[in-house]
């Protein structure tokens, strides 16, 4: 007898369907602005997706392991633990190393500072010859000096380093040449234009087309493709975007593939490392960046990256201690041996959005570096300023989204801790060492900590709730959240009338209330406020549309959704007696 299959007892639904049940529930509102996300690689993100996204998209079939290796380079889900290491020698680095493999990892990489002699290689080797190692950054001597070594004593597990492929080509060409099996010694580093604001297509398509560029370069210099292919790692960093940064990684196995392809080289896989994003961690609530360590490290493994490293939580802040690498290196151990990411290959293949959002970064990233290759090329395009130049328009944007709110980076611009200090834990080197977009947020709360921690007093912000019961506390709740960001002393009070609020004690008044209550409240406060020696100004938490209005009757600003956060919190805090000059801090040794 044959069986009912469950889901034949469902009719189908077709899209026109569930359209016009959209269009009921919506009751007339703009189905754009309330259901389509527009992500920053300008993608419309829909609400749902169905099988019919997938029609016409390329390689579906194709397994795991298989060119163009949509699904991934290998036939299960695995990946290698990279832990980074930095010490002030090669013996101490090497004891770190030997600890952390001990702890877990499954990968070194090593910062070759501290490699200047076949000596200092060979104690930093020591006992690691079953691991794989990376050397980061990687010069012309260092990788002379592991040419060497490998031709003495080959390293079973291969070792790569971060050599830029594109400093010397001649230097490439001819280091290739003499390369043994195994040695990876250049890498194309996807990350730096990630912490330049690329964004994800951005990402994909400069790298892509920096690694067309140094596969051009050895075929010129008579190196063959496929070879040329096998010493080159490509690195991302990964950010919380979490399907985008998965679909980032599959995408670019694709379009390398493909590229791959047009050399007439074999069909081999791009090898892709990971790291957390430096760019969204934060000095403020900074376990935070252990939870948006963990979503990153698994969207990396999802995409399928062949290692990833996890940054230490507080590396944005102070030199790391064990604590914190072992928080970063457990945290791929729970994802590998708790949440078993590595047992299946390509875990969110079959996604309609997942796919689909793969082929448009694809696509898109194929035009980039299209119109890279139109104008000479990366090494002529970057020299020309074109890539920077994009990259800082990028940045600006992605500075706009985080002054405005537009993205949150949680315990700074959103759902600050007002009690929280970070003065006394704070290395300003380490700090400014890279390009994140909490660090305008973090230097207006430094500031006014430097301002309490010199004698000065914090400023004083009283949200004055009145009139609508609704609107008063929707406002005082986004203005509380609004200057907590900036380190200020916040009160909140219910009022009945505006002679209460004029007898209040503090430095800056905010009007919380409806819109359509402001004028009367505003006409009736701001004469009682003129009978005070030094009145408080006072602010207005809405964008109301007579705002020209109350600004001429003497309302000193407006908060709201659209403003810009960093701007206004700072203009006010020098109008509150907290100076720019007062944010001076010493780098710890």
């Amino acid at each position: 007898m044959a069986t009912k299959h469950l889901l034949e007892e469902f009719p189908p639904v077709s899209t026109a369907a569930w359209e016009a049940a959209i269009a009921r529930d919506l009751k007339g509102a703009d189905y754009e602005k309330k259901l389509i996300w527009h992500s920053d690689e300008a993608l419309a993100v829909k609400p749902y997706y169905r099988a019919e996204d997938l029609a016409g998209l390329a390689c579906l079939d194709a397994a795991p392991g298989e060119f163009p290796y949509r699904r991934g380079s290998r036939t299960n889900g695995d990946w290698r633990i990279r832990e980074e290491i930095d010490a002030e020698n090669a013996a101490e680095a090497n004891r770190l190393a030997r600890a952390a493999v001990a702890a877990g990892a499954e990968e070194i990489s090593f910062s070759g500072r501290m490699v200047d002699s076949s000596a200092a290689l060979e104690t930093l080797l020591a006992n690691l010859g079953e691991v794989p190692v990376h050397l980061e950054p990687a010069g012309e001597k260092l990788l002379r000096l592991l040419i060497q070594r490998l031709d003495e004593q080959p390293h079973a597990a291969g070792i790569s380093t971060g050599c830029d492929a594109l400093a010397s080509v001649e230097f490439a060409a001819e280091l290739i040449r003499s390369a043994p099996a195994g040695f990876v010694p250049f890498t194309i580093h996807g990350e730096l234009f990630e912490e330049a604001g690329a964004t994800a297509v951005e990402e994909i398509g400069f790298a892509l087309a920096a690694g067309i560029d140094f596969l051009a370069a050895m075929q010129e210099g008579g190196v063959d493709s496929a070879r040329a292919a096998t010493a080159i790692e490509f690195r991302f960093a990964v950010r919380s975007d979490y399907f985008i940064e998965i679909a980032k990684l599959r995408a670019f196995r694709m379009v390398w593939a493909r590229a791959i392809e047009a050399f007439g080289g074999s069909c081999q896989a791009a090898r892709i490392t990971a790291r957390t994003s430096r760019w969204n961690k934060t000095i403020y609530d900074p376990h935070v960046n252990i939870l948006r360590a963990t979503t990153e490290a698994m969207a990396a493994v999802l995409g399928g990256a062949d290692s990833v490293a996890v940054a230490p939580f507080d590396a944005c802040y102070k030199q790391p201690d064990a604590v914190s690498g072992r928080l970063a290196r457990n945290t791929q151990l729970l994802l590998k041996h708790e949440a078993w990411l590595g047992r299946v290959a390509d875990a969110g293949g079959g996604s309609y959005y997942l796919e689909a959002l793969t082929d448009f970064l694809a696509d898109e990233a194929w035009k980039r570096m299209q119109g890279i290759e139109a104008l000479g090329g990366y090494r002529e395009t970057k020299a020309q300023g074109a890539i920077d130049q994009a990259l800082a328009h990028s940045m600006v944007l992605r500075g706009q989204a985080v002054a405005t709110g537009r993205r949150v980076l949680t315990g700074t611009n959103r759902y600050a801790n007002p009690a929280e200090h970070a003065l006394d834990r704070v290395d300003v080197a380490l700090m400014s060492a890279v390009n994140r977009g909490a660090r305008k947020y973090e230097e207006l709360r430094l500031r006014a900590e430097r301002h309490a921690a010199v004698g000065g007093r914090v400023p004083r912000v009283l949200l004055a709730e009145i009139g609508s019961a609704k609107m008063r506390s929707a406002r005082s709740k986004f203005a509380a959240n609004f200057f907590a960001c900036a380190g200020f002393e916040i009160a909140t009070q219910r009022f009945e009338n505006a002679s209460e609020i004029a007898a209040a004690d503090t430095d800056l008044i905010m009007l919380c209330s409806s819109d359509p209550e402001y004028a009367a409240m505003v006409a009736e406060l701001m004469p009682k406020l003129r009978t005070i020696a030094c009145p408080p100004p006072v602010m207005v938490a809405g964008n109301p549309e007579n705002a020209q209005e109350l600004a001429s009757a003497g309302i000193a600003d407006f908060v709201h959704l659209r403003s810009n956060a960093v701007e206004l919190l700072t203009k006010w805090q020098e109008r509150l007696g907290i100076e720019l000059s007062e944010y001076r801090l010493e780098a710890r040794s």
